[in-house]
């Protein structure tokens, strides 16, 4: 019983220094009224009461370890088994905290800040199941087919309910190239459906962007990593050279659909280039050092042209607080699917092994003071998404043309203007095959002459 007498020192110990009986009376002034001493004297027998109830559940615990590590039907050591006590202990919080080993602790950390080889899926856990929250796009995983609200059942034959969310993250990751078996249930499916992926490396390029017609700027933000407000940054500064000749730059859509998050820091750049001034995001914990407000800032290289922010089932964490501030404070109109409502803040507490803690500490909430937990963000126009279909012969995405061939023949034309062409084509097609996006290029342009209609 090593492991009970140790803990039963550590009671004796604490239970001793109590030992003396102290009244609440003898701890308070002479003069207070008796309603004061009964109120410290209740709050005394509570706290009394507190400290044999810890030490009765780590006694508790502490016998079971014990039986378990004499008595299971394999050789378990009691590192394995505190390891999977405090997994437990964290997984039965809520779908977001979770034990790293110090391998997982060093694979989170490269998801953020370096290359790392995997499938490009956002997974949460959500009533015991593995559920895909946006497949990252130009991944694996995006080409496999891969959507929003997918259920992961097994990994390589492996049941997903046997797993911890981040067992189940190092398992899907591995060396490029190798292949990784997912038992999938689609949304919209009865049936599971096996699918072999073989793994990548997964881009870590977070900005996208591309012009829809002159003056107007489509930029597609996959995920917050620690460079996305930069790249984000140079984009606007490629786009306001190109349109250089058109006026600059007349409208913008801020694509946040399928992005899973990231970095908080990020969110609030990101905000702050569109926003001069208010808050963007405050969160909430129990504790006062976990409660903070971020504001605004005015910055000379700040963006202020119209826009309008997309948004759907897929953006979650992050795109929440962007998206929620850009509405609030009235600076773009969303537009898209209700977003997923992750809107909890988890802490990455590194433990002297080498392993860590993601723990939530505090909720987010949006200038307005709503919070984006299990609601998520409501866009002013709810538009769903339409798939367009293979059969449609308008479809860009399934025309070849004379360009596209290998040693094609140039025309003798500037290539410049060719480029520029290509670049307009490349805004057509997507344009011709996304409604939602269609419609947000419609509303950006209008916006101008809506804010000056009188109310």
């Amino acid at each position: 019983m090593r492991v009970f007498y140790n803990f039963c020192v550590v009671g004796f110990l604490v239970v001793g220094l109590f030992a003396t009986p102290i009244s609440a009376a003898s701890l308070l002034p002479s003069e207070s009224p008796p309603e004061e001493m009964a109120v410290a004297a209740a709050d005394s027998k509570a706290q009394a009461k507190e400290i044999p109830n810890k030490f009765e559940a780590l006694k508790r615990f502490s016998q079971v370890l014990d039986l378990v590590e004499r008595n299971y039907v394999r050789d378990v050591t009691q590192n394995d088994l505190i390891n999977g006590a405090v997994k437990g202990l964290l997984q039965g919080l809520d779908p977001h905290s979770t034990f790293m080993s110090a391998d997982e602790y060093k694979e989170m950390q490269q998801t953020t800040s370096g290359e790392f080889f995997g499938v490009g899926i956002e997974i949460s856990m959500e009533n015991g199941q593995v559920v895909v929250v946006t497949p990252i796009e130009d991944t694996p995983a995006f080409r496999a087919g891969l959507q929003t609200g997918d259920v992961v059942l097994s990994i390589n034959g492996q049941s997903t309910q046997e797993l911890s969310l981040q067992e189940v993250v190092s398992r899907i990751r591995g060396p490029k190239g190798s292949e990784v078996e997912l038992t999938i249930l689609h949304s919209d499916v009865k049936s599971p459906q096996t699918v072999r992926i073989v793994r990548d490396a997964i881009p870590l390029t977070s900005v996208k962007s591309k012009k829809l017609e002159d003056g107007y700027y489509w930029i597609r933000l996959t995920r917050f990593s620690e460079r996305t407000t930069e790249e984000m940054r140079e984009a606007f500064k490629n786009a306001e050279k190109e349109s250089k000749s058109a006026g600059g730059i007349k409208g913008i859509v801020l694509d946040l659909r399928n992005n899973p998050g990231g970095l908080l820091d990020q969110a609030v750049s990101i905000s702050d280039v569109f926003l001069q001034e208010g808050v963007i995001v405050s969160i909430k914990g129990r504790r006062e050092n976990t409660e903070h407000v971020y504001e605004a800032k005015n910055q000379f290289d700040d963006v202020r042209a119209p826009m309008v922010a997309l948004i759907n089932a897929g953006s979650a964490s992050a795109s929440e607080i962007v998206a929620g501030a850009l509405r609030d404070q009235k600076r773009a109109l969303i537009i898209g699917d209700r977003s997923f409502g992750k809107g909890s803040v988890q802490k990455i507490i590194p433990l002297s092994d080498g392993s860590g803690l993601k723990l939530t500490v505090a909720l987010y909430y949006t200038p307005s003071g709503s919070s984006i937990q299990a609601e998520g963000i409501v866009p002013d126009m709810e538009v769903a998404f339409e798939a367009p279909r293979a059969d449609d012969k308008e479809n860009p995405r399934f025309q070849l043309r004379e360009q596209d061939l290998n040693r094609h023949l140039e025309n003798g034309k500037d290539k410049k203007s060719s480029r520029d062409k290509t670049k307009k084509e490349e805004g057509k097609e997507q344009l011709a095959r996304d409604n939602q996006l269609r419609i947000a290029l419609q509303v950006v342009k209008s916006l101008p002459k809506m804010q000056g209609i009188k109310q």
